[in-house]
């Protein structure tokens, strides 16, 4: 009973190690994915951030790819995260979409995840799968607020698949554009969008909003 609590407890501390090292490594490769770009990072560089081997990140990701997904993951996860939170003051549909909208627009005006997500993601994901997890993260949680809009009867019900596509196709446009803005210019760039998307959603209002 003793042997096998004590294997309990050691197989204990080596999970919570491994976490620790692939928070670590997660953490590290965010970093340099944000300032150096996928083409510029190595494994190795991000391995020596933390001091562990090139074994250790090969031990949790099977490439780099595989750690660029899993820090991109983590982003957009976040990013989820981020505008539930930020829109549930809303008094009402309306509002809380237009929370969440300022929440977005705010996050890609930020040098990590405007450069990750928008910049390096398409490319050292490929269109394909970067889409594909794109739809998995926000296209649900867009698809939510355009529903809960409708269902409010704050906009008009119209077929809802291509309204969240166009909302979604909108939001990209916004994504790209502030996350290639210059720093300055990024309050300006955030302030014409979030009053543009505002105007077009508005114009599925029922009544004016």
């Amino acid at each position: 009973m003793f042997y096998a609590l004590r294997m309990s407890t050691a197989k204990s501390r080596r999970d919570q190690f491994s976490e620790a090292t692939r928070a670590a490594l997660l953490e590290a490769a965010t970093r340099r994915f944000a300032t150096l770009g996928f083409a510029g990072t190595s494994l190795e560089d991000v391995a020596a951030d933390i001091r562990a081997t090139r074994g250790a990140v090969y031990h949790h990701f099977s490439s780099k790819k595989a750690l660029f997904e899993a820090v991109f993951e983590n982003l957009e996860h976040e990013a989820v995260q981020v505008s539930l939170k930020a829109s549930a003051p809303g008094k009402d549909a309306w509002e809380r979409a237009l929370l969440a909208l300022d929440a977005f627009l705010e996050l890609c005006a930020e040098p990590v995840y405007g450069r990750v997500a928008w910049q390096e993601a398409p490319l050292a994901l490929g269109w394909a799968r970067w889409e594909e997890l794109e739809n998995k993260f926000a296209y649900g949680l867009i698809e939510q607020y355009v529903r809960d809009l409708m269902e409010s009867g704050q906009i008009r019900v119209t077929p809802l698949e291509p309204t969240t596509r166009v909302v979604f196709a909108m939001l990209g446009a916004a994504g790209h554009a502030l996350s290639r803005a210059a720093e300055a210019d990024k309050p300006t760039v955030k302030d014409e969008y979030r009053v543009v998307i505002g105007h077009l959603l508005a114009g599925l209002a029922i009544s004016p909003t």
